[in-house]
Formats: C-alpha cells, structure tokens, sequence
C-alpha cells in the first residue's frame, strides 16, 4: 500500500496525547500512558517505500481554533489509505492519533476498536482509550478499558496508578488509597512512587 503521510506527525502525536499527562480537573490526580518515548519513536519507523524519508518532515499541531490545511490533506490522505487497505492497523492506528490531535477523539474510538478486534491484547490501544474516555469524564469506561490492560499485563503499574486516578476522579477515595498503596509496596523504586506519594497526600 502506498500513501504519502508525514509520520512525524506521530513523534508529536504520541508526545501529545501518550506521553503527555492528563489531569483530571475535579481532583488533580494524573492519568499516564505507557506510549513509547519520543526519542524512541523515529527508530521504529518501518523501513518500508510508505515511510522512506520521512524523518525529518516536521510539521506544527495545529490548535483547535486553527487546523491546518495540509493537516487536514494529512487525514484525508490517510483515510482513503484505510478505505484501500481497511486491515492496516498501523495505518488505522496513525489515522486515529491524527484525528484526536484535530480534537475529533469520538470518531478516533471505532478506529482503535478495530485495531482491537484483530488483537485484543494491544495494551497501547486500551491505553489510548482510557485516555479518551477518562478525558471525556467517562470514568466508567476509563476503568474498563484499564482493567483489561491488567487483565494481561497485571504487572503494568502504568495502568495500575490509572486505575488509582480513576478511582479518586470518581470520588472513590478509599479505592484509590488502596491501589496506590499497593503499588508503593510492591514496587517501591519504580519511578511512579514518587507520583503515587503525592497523589496520596491529595486524597481527602
């Protein structure tokens, strides 16, 4: 398949909206995702005619009040390599980070749940989920897609300081003590301890 995006979009893409922290306006604690660093992204670049060249495109975000032009050509040009190749995760996955950044996250949400249908185990997927569902005050959703995170990766204390704030989004105080304390106990020198400290000196 062939189609011309900028996959340096990606390296900011997953800056904004897998690496970056959201906060959750009603109790100040921090959801993270497990994305991959910034620095890491442009050496998984597929080495393939799609993405040759690629690397050193550079292309500004656009805000909200001004999504640019070519921005836009971007999803359009990414949307037809879908209707050619619908089974392209990659192109799928792509495709649904450029329509969050456009601040469009509710048509982005049937993409990734076909990504999910070919693999339910892709915790980067359910990541990005939580994300949008947790951003949106779905919490109930939020916690759902992150249990699932757990259900194969129970040892992802990413997810499992998630499911502390979205407990304390909730209101569910104790829950969250609980989950964080935990967490500070099996691992005590990971490198969320700290945030896991000060996200318990915040609970009521």
């Amino acid at each position: 398949m062939k189609f011309r995006v900028k996959y340096i979009y990606i390296i900011f893409l997953v800056a904004a909206i897998s690496v970056l922290i959201i906060v959750a306006q009603s109790t100040g604690t921090k959801l993270i995702h497990n994305g991959p660093p910034m620095e890491t992204v442009n050496k998984q670049m597929p080495e393939d005619e799609t993405h040759k060249g690629l690397q050193n495109r550079v292309t500004p975000i656009p805000s909200k009040e001004n999504v640019s032009e070519n921005f836009k050509h971007e999803i359009m040009a990414l949307k037809k390599a879908i209707d050619e190749s619908p089974n392209d995760t990659a192109a799928l996955k792509e495709y649904a980070e450029l329509l969050v950044a456009s601040h469009k996250p509710a048509e982005a949400i049937p993409l990734y749940d076909r990504i999910l249908s070919k693999n339910p185990k892709r915790t980067d997927i359910l990541f990005s989920l939580s994300f949008i569902y947790f951003n949106n005050g779905n919490f109930r959703k939020a916690e759902e897609e992150t249990k699932k995170i757990l259900s194969y990766d129970k040892k992802n204390i990413q997810a499992q300081y998630n499911l502390g704030a979205i407990a304390a989004s909730r209101g569910n105080s104790e829950e969250a003590r609980h989950i964080w304390t935990k967490l500070l106990n099996d691992y005590p020198n990971s490198e969320l301890s700290e945030m896991a400290k000060g996200s318990l000196n915040k609970l009521k």
